[in-house]
């Protein structure tokens, strides 16, 4: 019996190799990476160095605490003297302290009865607000002012029950860089309700309500064209999933504050790119939607239409484009 002659071998195994490139070419560009922006891990080629915390947007502890960058002496309780109104476009009428600082309160407080449970390294970071002096704000029913034993026998001021505090990183007045943080801090209005914006215009009750598309667009004043679902809930992009191959980074407790957005069918979005536009099967058993092969998420933290409270959360959290790609995510 013969052997193939070595030339001939030769060509048969390059004749291979080039037709498992093809394949594994076709297969990588079904997933939107043939622009090669992305490494095969699904960070950003150049990503910034991970931010401090999980990663999931709780800090160290879960209360949006982190102690390493309070200021020193943050934590120091100050009276809140006269207290204030301001009428911020973005987040509706907020209540300030005497020197004009944002006051916040705490989703895991209570106001019935009123209670703290933020101490510790959170009281760093989130200095409470004394009732040294505190009068309510001109127009606002002075009853709703009160008071709250800490656990360290120190009084918190609470408005309607809820517990006030400042935010560390807040270096001004008219700084309000805790809204939203962990998705349990919010900036408090003057009843101790959470800041919102005044409603916007609600269309002539004799107009049919239009049923909006599973997946579609809305134009944000800060990040441009963003997903939203069909309740107009912001969509995300997770950094540390990759697309090629689909895989989420995004398990257990993660999930809790970061929902998959469920199977959509292609015929019920609007401005939405149809590559790449398939479910992926998660290996927890849910179903996920994907635009490019990237899993998508919403945000609990994320209270009503319109809001975006997960933007940046953690360094690796980001709107998702029409395209797939995080909105404002670095470079």
């Amino acid at each position: 019996m013969r052997h193939p002659s070595g030339s001939s071998s030769r060509a048969w195994r390059s004749a291979s190799l080039v037709a498992t490139a093809a394949a594994m070419l076709a297969l990588t560009t079904a997933c939107g990476q043939e622009k090669g922006d992305q490494s095969p891990n699904g960070q950003n080629v150049g990503n910034q160095a991970p931010a401090k915390g999980d990663g999931y947007g709780a800090g160290s502890d879960g209360y949006g605490a982190d102690t390493g960058d309070a200021k020193e002496g943050a934590g120091k309780a100050k009276a809140a003297g006269q207290l204030a109104v301001w009428d911020s476009k973005k987040l509706g009428k907020v209540v300030t302290d005497s020197e004009g600082r944002t006051l916040y309160r705490f989703d895991k407080d209570t106001a019935e009865p009123p209670k703290s449970n933020c101490d510790g390294a959170c009281a760093t970071t989130w200095p409470v607000a004394s009732p040294e002096g505190a009068e309510a704000p001109p127009g606002v029913d002075k009853s709703l002012l009160g008071e709250v034993t800490r656990t360290d026998g120190s009084k918190q001021l609470t408005i309607d029950g809820w517990p006030m505090y400042r935010y560390a990183k807040d270096a001004k007045a008219g700084d309000a860089k805790g809204q939203g943080v962990g998705g349990t801090w919010y900036a408090a209005a003057p009843d101790g309700k959470k800041a919102a914006p005044a409603a916007e215009a609600q269309p002539p009750a004799d107009t049919a309500p239009v049923d909006p598309a599973g997946l579609s667009t809305r134009k944000d004043p800060k990040l441009g064209e963003i997903v939203v679902d069909k309740n107009g809930m912001t969509v995300y992009r997770f950094t540390k999933d990759s697309a090629w191959p689909m895989k989420s980074a995004c398990t257990g407790a993660c999930l809790e504050k970061w929902p998959v957005v469920p199977p959509v069918e292609k015929n019920d979005t609007k401005g939405i790119l149809k590559k790449g536009f398939v479910v992926f099967d998660r290996p927890d058993g849910q179903q996920q939607q994907t635009i490019d092969c990237w899993p998508m998420y919403t945000f609990s933290g994320d209270k009503k239409p319109g809001d975006t409270n997960g933007q940046g959360v953690g360094g690796t959290w980001y709107a998702a484009g029409p395209d797939g790609k995080p909105v404002g995510a670095p470079k």
